[in-house]
């Protein structure tokens, strides 16, 4: 019995190292399986244009061929849709962490009358919206149809961030503020001097958010949107996807003549722009990962 029990213990740690193992390789596995789609995505879009039309690319590039990337860059279409993008990330993002800030700073106040009737009523809007009709209604009659308002302005308010940032800022000692007020500081004063520089954290998360949404968005642009140089880069890429109404072929380029020569088909064109337009919002991951963990994990805790 004591032999078999001093044995116990490598046992257990022979045992705890294979479930390791057996975890990272099924992590691994999902991780690969998540990736391969964008991976894919790329070496066709850097393959021989007779290779991808063929299908014949799985796990690496057959030929080396950029002159796609070369129309996109040099199409001024894009570029007009790239600068909406812009702004409608800008302002977007911009507004939706000032309302989220602005939203849940009052509901932290215990003395506030009627919170808890607030935050009930701001939970129903969540899970039950008008419709798509009745919001059309109210963007054309408040004059924001076809402007570059209708995008901007019917997204700047999301519950699920005031909730983020309510639930972070309850978690900032209550002893901070009352010093705060001690010194004679007003409630502005307190939360834009006070709180929002340690809430870095959860604006990072509202701003990630924000940017990621705003940038895969196109349907507020088919719907509100009928003048199609105010629509944003991923109404272009779906104009060239899915409707198929761009014609990459056809840019007003000189060269293009040596580009259809060479067998240029717009099928790998299409895999180019999907990964053109998708690499900046990645890239945008690693300036708010220092915060971002922290402040979905803070954020996402109950009182």
């Amino acid at each position: 019995m004591i032999s078999s029990f001093k044995r116990n213990p490598n046992k257990i740690r022979q045992g705890s190292i294979m479930v390791d193992i057996i975890l990272y390789a099924i992590a691994l596995m999902i991780c690969l399986i998540t990736l391969y789609p964008f991976y894919y995505v790329i070496i066709m879009s850097i393959s021989s244009p007779q290779e991808v039309a063929a299908m014949n690319v799985f796990w690496f590039p057959k030929g080396f061929f950029l002159d796609s990337y070369e129309l996109i860059v040099r199409d001024t279409k894009m570029w007009w849709a790239y600068s909406n993008t812009l702004i409608y990330v800008t302002a977007g993002t911009l507004l939706n962490c000032l309302m989220a800030v602005l939203g849940a700073y009052p509901l932290t106040v215990k003395n506030l009358k009627g919170r808890k009737w607030i935050v009930a009523f701001l939970l129903i809007p969540m899970y039950f919206g008008g419709g798509l009709i009745p919001t059309y209604l109210l963007v054309n009659k408040l004059g924001m149809y076809n402007t570059m308002f209708a995008v901007i302005i019917p997204g700047m308010v999301s519950i699920w961030n005031i909730i983020l940032v309510r639930t972070f800022f309850t978690t900032i000692p209550e002893g901070l503020k009352e010093s705060a007020f001690i010194d004679g500081a007003s409630h502005w004063q307190l939360l834009f001097k006070v709180i929002l520089p340690i809430s870095k954290p959860i604006i990072a998360v509202i701003a990630i958010y924000s940017i990621v949404g705003i940038w895969n968005s196109w349907f507020e642009a088919l719907v509100y949107l009928p003048n199609e140089k105010l629509h944003p880069l991923q109404m272009y890429l779906y104009r060239v996807v899915v409707q198929q109404s761009v014609d990459l072929k056809t840019l007003s380029l000189e060269d293009t003549r040596n580009a259809v020569a060479n067998m240029l088909s717009s099928i790998q064109l299409k895999y180019a722009i999907i990964v053109f337009t998708t690499l900046p919002v990645i890239f945008t991951y690693p300036f708010f990962q220092k915060y971002f963990i922290k402040g979905a994990l803070l954020g996402s805790l109950k009182e």
